[in-house]
């Protein structure tokens, strides 16, 4: 009998292993594209932010505005994209359970998909600004400029947001075998395990 209930526990434990080293490269390979997705955008602030340092100079009125709020949005930009690489470099997802890898999994996207709605939110923002810049009212070119700039930003904001959430998403159709590979099941006096081992 005993040997029997050594067998079961090093099936079970053999099987778990397989189960959160499946878990630990799936998270490790989202957690390189949200890594990846920051440096992009990290990109893009830099190059919003020193493009405006450069022009700000020269331009005057409206346009001086618009590089204003380009180097504003790209100090906000490179300040996410910083704390959100660093964030994915201080986790350890080897020694998470299916739990916790599923629900990290999905987290992320919910945050995109939020984020999109809010970058919607953005470009009607800067669309308003640019509209009330073209009546006769004070700092109009200010408005427009500011609008120009933060219609930009929330449309680049919403196909960045949109893409990672595609590009994570496409990993979901890898969970479902993880999630199902095997069972357990109780009873009285029993114990039930069933394994499929065709990966």
């Amino acid at each position: 009998m005993k040997k029997i209930q050594l067998t079961f526990v090093f099936i079970l434990f053999t099987y778990l292993g397989f189960s959160q080293s499946d878990f630990a490269d799936l998270n490790n390979s989202r957690l390189n594209k949200q890594r990846q997705g920051m440096l992009v955008l990290g990109t893009w602030a830099l190059g919003n932010m020193a493009v405006g340092a450069i022009r700000l100079g020269h331009t005057s009125g409206e346009n001086k505005a618009f590089q204003q709020m380009q180097i504003g949005w790209g100090a906000v930009n490179l300040g996410i994209a910083t704390l959100g690489y660093f964030s994915t470099l201080k986790v350890d997802p080897n020694g998470w359970d299916t739990f916790q890898s599923v629900q990290e999994h999905y987290k992320i996207q919910k945050i995109l998909l939020f984020n999109a709605g809010l970058d919607v939110g953005y470009m009607l923002g800067g669309a308003y600004l640019m509209e009330r810049g073209k009546r006769e009212v004070k700092n109009a070119e200010r408005l427009r400029g500011f609008g120009r700039s933060i219609l930009i930003q929330g449309a680049f904001l919403l196909v960045f947001d949109l893409s990672l959430h595609s590009i994570l998403s496409s990993d979901n159709q890898k969970l479902k075998p993880l999630l199902t590979q095997g069972s357990i099941g109780f009873a009285p006096n029993e114990v039930h395990l069933r394994l499929n081992l065709s990966k």
